[in-house]
C-alpha cells in the first residue's frame, strides 16, 4: 500500500505512475478522493485536539470557580465542556469512517513504479535484458508437451478430467517422479548453494494475509475461497507461497543485523484463472493447481535493488543447470504486477509455443510491508536507538515446477519419442537417464 500521506502530498506524481501503468480512469479519481479524505481527516483531528485542549483549560477553571463559590459560572463552563465532549464523540465516529474509506481506497491502488520501468501497455512492450542458450527450432514447430507426455504414458489428462474437470492433471510413473525430482532439486539448490532457509507453511491463509501481500481485495476472483470460516475468519487457498511466507514476520520489528531474511518454500498453488482461455486450457501451462518453489526476501531499502538482481540470478541458475534456453525480460508499465515496483520475468523456450514465463522476480518496496506492519530497526548511530522503518520485500519463482517439466519434455524429446532427463535431475530419478514410452 502506498503511504496515504504521500498520496495526499504528491497526487500528481502518483497519477503519473498510474498513467504509466495504464490503470484506467477510476484510479486517478480514487487519488482525488484520498486527497479529499486526508484534508477532512486533518480538519477533524485539528478540531478534536482544540476541543480537548479547551476541555483541559475549562476543567481547571471550573474547579477554581467552585472553590470561589461561583457555582453558576462553573456550571456554565461545565455545559461547555459537555457540549465539547459530545462534539468529540461525533468527530471520533466520523474519523473512523474517514480512515476506513481512505484505507480501502489505498488498498485498491497499485504500487509506484521504478524509474527504469519501460513504457508500454502489455507484454509486447516488455524489454529484453539478456538471453541464454540456443532455442531449439522455431516457435510452433516442436511437438507439444501434451502429445509427448501422453505418448510416454506419464501424463493422463483424461483421467484427471474424470476427477475434477478441466485444468487439472495426473502425472504417472517417471512423470510423477520428475515432478518430485524438480521440487527437490530446486529446494536443494537454493538452500545448499544460495543460502536460503527452507520453510514449510500452511496452504490456507486468512484474508488479512492475502491483503498484506496485495492479492486482496483486487484479485479475489482469482483465488479459491473456502466455504466456511477457518479459526474465526474467512480463508483462501494460497495462489503462491509468497502469501504465507511474506506474512511470517507481519507485525514484527526485526533488527537490521537479521536482514536480509531469505526463504525458500515448496507449496502447491491454487488459482481460479478467472477469464483465461485459449491454447493454455489443455495441458500443464495454465491450471488450477500446480507446484512451485518460491523465493522470498525481507530486506532493507538501501540494499533492495541489489538484492533484486541477486534473486533474478538465483532463478536463472536453476534454468542453466537444467540446460533450458531462456530470456530475461523487464516488464513495462502496463504489464508490471499490481503490487510490484519493478519486475523481471524469466521466459523459458518451448518449441511448441515460443518463450513462456516461468518465473517473475519482483521488488515491492515497502508496499507489502506497510500492509502487514513489517518493520526493521536500523543499526543505531551513536547511543540513540533508531526508530523502526518499513522493510522492503522481494519474491520470485525458483521455479514453477509444472512449466519446468513442460520445458524439459519439449526441449529434450528425441527422434524416437523418448525424452532425455537433464543430468542434474538423474540423482533424484534413481540414476535414470531417459524416459521411454511404456
Amino acid at each position: 500500500m502506498i503511504d496515504p500521506n504521500h498520496i495526499a502530498e504528491a497526487p500528481d506524481l502518483v497519477k503519473g505512475h498510474l498513467a504509466k501503468r495504464h490503470a484506467g480512469e477510476q484510479a486517478p479519481a480514487d487519488v482525488d478522493r484520498i486527497v479529499a479524505l486526508t484534508d477532512r481527516r486533518r480538519a477533524l483531528i485539528t478540531e478534536r485536539d482544540e476541543l480537548r485542549a479547551a476541555r483541559n483549560t475549562l476543567s481547571k477553571q471550573i474547579g477554581g470557580l467552585f472553590k470561589e463559590g461561583k457555582g453558576d459560572e462553573a456550571n456554565a463552563l461545565k455545559e461547555q465542556v459537555q457540549a465539547g465532549n459530545a462534539r468529540i464523540e461525533v468527530i471520533e465516529e466520523e474519523l473512523q469512517g474517514v480512515e476506513g474509506s481512505r484505507q480501502q481506497l489505498c488498498l485498491g491502488l497499485p504500487n509506484l513504479l521504478h524509474d527504469g520501468v519501460p513504457e508500454g501497455k502489455g507484454d509486447e512492450d516488455n524489454a529484453l535484458v539478456r538471453t541464454w542458450g540456443e532455442p531449439r527450432g522455431a516457435a510452433g514447430d516442436g511437438e507439444s508437451h501434451v502429445e509427448i507426455g501422453t505418448r510416454l504414458g506419464i501424463l493422463d489428462l483424461e483421467r484427471s478430467t474424470k476427477i475434477t474437470g478441466s485444468r487439472f492433471w495426473v502425472l504417472r510413473g517417471a512423470g510423477a517422479r520428475m515432478e518430485r525430482a524438480l521440487v527437490n532439486f530446486f529446494v536443494d539448490l537454493h538452500v545448499d548453494e544460495h543460502g536460503y532457509t527452507e520453510v514449510m507453511v500452511p496452504y490456507l491463509v486468512h484474508r488479512h494475509c492475502a491483503e498484506g501481500t496485495g492479492q486482496l481485495p483486487k484479485f479475489e476472483d482469482d483465488m479459491f475461497r473456502i466455504a466456511g470460516e477457518l479459526n474465526g475468519s474467512d480463508a483462501f487457498l494460497i495462489p503462491t507461497a509468497e502469501v504465507p511466507v511474506t506474512n511470517l514476520h507481519r507485525e514484527e520489528i526485526l533488527e537490521e543485523a537479521q536482514l536480509p531474511l531469505r526463504y525458500a518454500s515448496f507449496t502447491p498453488c491454487f488459482r481460479s484463472e478467472a477469464g483465461s482461455a485459449g491454447r493454455d486450457v489443455r495441458g500443464l501451462i495454465r491450471v488450477h493447481q500446480f507446484h512451485k518453489v518460491e523465493l522470498v526476501w525481507i530486506t532493507t531499502p538501501h540494499r533492495a535493488e541489489a538484492d533484486h538482481q541477486t534473486l533474478v540470478g538465483h532463478a536463472e541458475t536453476a534454468l542453466k543447470r537444467l540446460q533450458l534456453p531462456y530470456r530475461v525480460m523487464e516488464l513495462c508499465g502496463g504489464d508490471v504486477g499490481f503490487a510490484a515496483h519493478r519486475c523481471f520475468d524469466l521466459e523459458v523456450w518451448l518449441p511448441s509455443q515460443g518463450f513462456r514465463e516461468i518465473s517473475s522476480c519482483s521488488h515491492f518496496t515497502d508496499y507489502q510491508a506497510r500492509r502487514m506492519a513489517l518493520r526493521y530497526r536500523p543499526e543505531p548511530e551513536g547511543k540513540k536507538k533508531a526508530k523502526p522503518r518499513l522493510a522492503h520485500t522481494l519474491n520470485g519463482s525458483g521455479l514453477a515446477v509444472g512449466r519446468t517439466l513442460v520445458a524439459i519434455l519439449e526441449n529434450n524429446v528425441q527422434a524416437d519419442g523418448s525424452v532425455v532427463i537433464p543430468e542434474v535431475l538423474r540423482p533424484y530419478m534413481g540414476g535414470k537417464e531417459v524416459i521411454e514410452p511404456t
